[in-house]
């Protein structure tokens, strides 16, 4: 099934900020313990959720030592489960790692048949379900009860099954069964869309917009109860880093694992991208490539020290070279390698290219490199610390670094990793940061639309890869 997916380019007067995102090796969840238990048979939980890794096992929200609660699976699947029962629930496969989905489960045990007891509804469409009968009419579940809940991690006998990816809008609400309208709604443009929820979140119900950085369970912290309940959640293995500005409303651009075969691997709602100790690494690009424009991007390299630690390759690319794995010059269109200008091109793919290398930096650890891509005039300007080499100039359109003939669609990439003597690898070699930064950012720069969250100033007439930017701009 195709979903017709919200990305930013919608009309809506309902606007999300922010979003929480997770890292599965992290460990890092949310919890709370309700002081009383309050309606364990009819419940709604909403939310929307953007997946990075969708080969693992994730917790939405968890109850109880005997471990309940709604997941999304390593098949792909929206469900709810009990342990040592199975689960039920949509038979429907999310596999878009570029995409925002709007998820809504809605139970009421009271009814007689799962079909009957639990609805679930992707993007506004109610869902085809299937399954194992694992709440029976008028059953307790274990969400509601006064028990520790959890959001991204099991509940049960092991800390496991955390979100690899973002979270954004959620709503509990305690004692009603409520469909997706109460939540979102379709655009004239057949797009669904956030709505803001009116109603009553009841005695355990919650609001989550992770509009703050602290780490306590109180009004300033990640896991902040908006809905008036107070009812908060104690965030663990979290950071101000991690409250992002990519949204439902607003979709950034990460990196896309679907356009590499085994390597890099990636972290950090796929902005972090690890190399790997052999000279076969793949390239890859960013779920947002747009064809025309001017973009800018900034990728942190913390651990630059050797050239026998290797020293990555940035540049562009086509999106038929990150299809499958070679060496970073078969990766690469049209690039250098940090810490040695050496250039590296396929003019196969982009006609007649020019590169400059003159005036090229040293690089130290935790530089951050600048770029500025104009896919209107074919230039690419690359800075270091927001001074950009070789008096390079984007708003002015001078002193470029790459400049290339043919019409291509193109990505700025970590093309592969440069090995000495069979080593290499190791580290969170670049992470980077296309308006929604992995890493810390010390002063706070946004681009002439007000978006995006960069280090350094956003080049006149250059802005942030996000959904909104695309449709004014791609």
């Amino acid at each position: 099934m195709v979903f017709p997916i919200a990305g930013g380019t919608q009309d809506t007067s309902y606007e999300i900020s922010n979003s929480l995102r997770f890292n599965d090796d992290d460990d890092p969840s949310l919890s709370r313990t309700p002081s009383s238990e309050s309606n364990r048979k009819t419940w709604t939980w909403s939310g929307w959720v953007k997946r990075s890794n969708i080969s693992i096992d994730i917790m939405l929200l968890s109850a109880g030592s005997a471990g309940q609660g709604v997941y999304l699976s390593s098949g792909n699947q929206f469900l709810l489960t009990k342990d040592g029962v199975g689960n039920y629930g949509s038979t429907a496969l999310l596999r878009d790692v570029s995409a925002w989905y709007h998820l809504v489960v809605a139970c009421d045990t009271t009814q007689t048949g799962m079909a009957n007891i639990a609805k679930f509804y992707i993007n506004g469409t109610e869902q085809s379900t299937s399954g194992t009968t694992i709440y029976s009419t008028n059953e307790d579940t274990n969400i509601n009860d006064d028990v520790a809940h959890y959001i991204s991690r099991w509940s049960g006998s092991s800390a496991e099954n955390h979100h690899d990816g973002y979270l954004a809008d959620v709503n509990f609400v305690d004692g009603l069964r409520l469909d997706a309208s109460y939540f979102g709604e379709t655009n004239d443009n057949g797009v669904w869309i956030p709505k803001q929820y009116t109603g009553s979140h009841g005695t355990n119900g919650f609001f989550l917009e992770f509009q703050q950085t602290g780490t306590s369970a109180n009004s300033s912290g990640i896991g902040a109860d908006t809905s008036g309940n107070d009812n908060h959640f104690t965030p663990t293995n979290l950071a101000a880093t991690d409250v992002t500005v990519d949204t439902p409303t607003n979709n950034f651009a990460t990196l896309n694992p679907l356009q590499t075969v085994t390597y890099p691997t990636l972290s950090e709602g796929n902005l972090v991208q690890t190399g790997h100790s052999s000279s076969d690494s793949a390239g890859i690009g960013a779920t947002i490539m747009p064809a025309s424009g001017k973009w800018y991007a900034e990728a942190k390299v913390p651990n630059i020290s050797s050239a026998t630690d290797g020293y990555p390759h940035f540049g562009i690319t086509d999106t038929s070279l990150l299809s499958t794995r070679g060496t970073q010059g078969t990766k690469i269109a049209a690039g250098f390698k940090i810490n040695d200008a050496a250039s590296v091109t396929n003019t196969n793919i982009l006609g007649t290219t020019t590169l400059t290398n003159t005036n090229w930096p040293s690089w130290s650890n935790n530089d951050i490199i600048n770029f500025a891509l104009d896919l209107d005039n074919r230039k690419l300007y690359i800075g270091k610390n927001g001074t950009y080499i070789n008096s390079g100039d984007p708003a002015a359109g001078s002193n470029h670094q790459i400049t290339w003939a043919n019409s291509t669609e193109i990505s700025l990439i970590l093309a592969g990793y440069s090995v000495s003597s069979g080593s290499g690898g190791g580290g969170d070699d670049t992470s980077w940061n296309y308006g929604n930064p992995a890493f810390s950012i010390s002063s706070g720069n946004a681009d002439a639309n007000g978006y995006g969250n960069f280090e350094y100033a956003v080049p006149t007439g250059f802005y942030s890869l996000c959904t909104k930017n695309l449709a004014e701009y791609g």
